[in-house]
């Protein structure tokens, strides 16, 4: 009676799961296996968003397990097997009537269980030793297909026309930061935007993003990133307020993702209350200074790089051209990184920061993000997605980083 909405190719899905078997053989070797919960890695790794679970074996065809949404799996992951399970204790004799069995030691994504489920999931296997296989999975889908960067490029496309190109000709001063979150709602629905932004780091959520007006730019975040905001309400800390109005005079800074397909794209535009040629020139140098470090993190984003490397260099760079105080936040705003990977999470690995030593590999995806808080003002800077090809990253998101005046 149905047909899938869409359905990820079986070619694409084999090379996935051989990307996880080839890591988890590195990082975990003594697992003979990756057991997932995650439900956007059980969508990568099948295709279908099910409640449950998915068994990949080292050896051996995947068994999707699932409490809810067998039929839904049926259509979207028809290359997959699945069946139903209602007690994780009911796991390893289904694997075992599969022909893919559970080892002794077995990999799962500990992020994708809560401590109670995890207690939980121990119990009911006594016979299993569990390993962490998150890392297994980060590095995973931080390795772009083709496929999959064709969906982030037109995302990207999608989110530069959104952010640059029409959402200037809807807003202006004197608006609220509420207004200008639900008109920036609107270009995002109308060009495709799927509603969801998602959050791999345990307890972050993300509504639409932050809209920041003037010194909401610097407010007080509990949000780990840069851009600070006032957001509708302590209790739904995102988009904006509507108490806060945009002033001529002061920056706008619209920090909002882009999804679509699963995928998304990152980007910050700031933009300027009024006529062209009245930024001051202390605010333009600032902004000027975020764009010469994105252009240089992009230039040095080859195979190869070390990204804890690319991040020294940065803070050195804005210490010595007298930014240390504001670049990438002010005060308790400030945070340690650059920019972060992106794909299926907004939040995706590596970050760009100290301690992240594995080599960046051409395919990966990363939202650059160089912003400078600015005492009493606001806060500048650009932030974009790119892709990360033989020759340097490439944005995704648009060429144009400048911040457009609006009267």
């Amino acid at each position: 009676m149905f047909e899938a909405l869409a359905v990820i190719p079986a070619e694409e899905l084999s090379k996935r799961h051989e990307r996880c078997r080839r890591l988890l053989r590195e990082l975990a070797p003594q697992a003979g296996g990756l057991l997932v919960f995650n439900r956007p890695q059980v969508y990568y790794l099948t295709g279908t968003m099910g409640m449950g679970c998915v068994w990949l074996p080292l050896e051996g065809d995947p068994l999707l397990l699932l409490r809810k949404g067998l039929g839904r799996a049926l259509l979207e992951a028809p290359t997959v097997r699945a069946t139903g399970y209602r007690s994780y204790k009911d796991l390893p004799g289904l694997a075992a009537e599969a022909g893919v069995p559970f080892p002794e030691v077995v990999a799962v994504d500990q992020g994708g269980l809560s401590w109670q489920l995890g207690e939980m999931l121990a119990s009911r296997l006594p016979a299993q030793r569990f390993v962490s296989g998150d890392l297994v999975l980060a590095i995973a889908e931080s390795l772009k297909s083709e496929w999959e960067l064709g969906v982030m490029r037109l995302c990207g496309e999608r989110h530069h026309m959104a952010l640059y190109d029409i959402l200037p000709r809807l807003i202006r001063p004197g608006m609220s930061e509420r207004e200008i979150a639900h008109l920036a709602w609107g270009v995002f629905f109308e060009l495709g935007h799927q509603g969801i932004l998602r959050m791999s780091s345990f307890g972050e959520e993300c509504f639409l993003g932050h809209v920041s007006a003037g010194d909401s730019g610097n407010y007080p975040s509990s949000f780990n990133g840069p851009l600070g905001l006032r957001g509708e309400h302590p209790a739904a800390p995102l988009m904006g307020y509507a108490g806060k109005l945009w002033q001529p005079g002061s920056p706008l800074a619209l920090d909002i993702g882009f999804m679509l397909e699963g995928y998304h794209t990152d980007k910050t535009q700031v933009y300027w209350g009024g006529k062209a040629g009245s930024i001051p020139a202390e605010v333009q140098a600032a902004h000027s200074f975020c764009i010469d470090v994105q252009a240089w993190l992009a230039e040095n984003l080859k195979p190869g790089a070390l990204v804890s490397e690319l991040h020294a260099h940065c803070l050195d760079w804005a210490l010595k051209a007298g930014y240390g105080e504001g670049f990438m936040g002010l005060g308790e705003n400030k945070v340690p990184f650059l920019g972060h990977g992106i794909g299926l999470a907004i939040d995706g690995w590596p970050a760009i920061a100290k301690g992240f030593d594995r080599p960046v590999e051409k395919g990966m995806t990363f939202a650059l993000e160089p912003k400078h808080g600015i005492p009493g003002l606001g806060m500048v800077g650009v932030e974009n997605t790119f892709e990360v090809t033989d020759a340097g990253a490439v944005c995704l998101t648009g060429q144009r980083y400048d911040m457009p005046c609006v009267e």
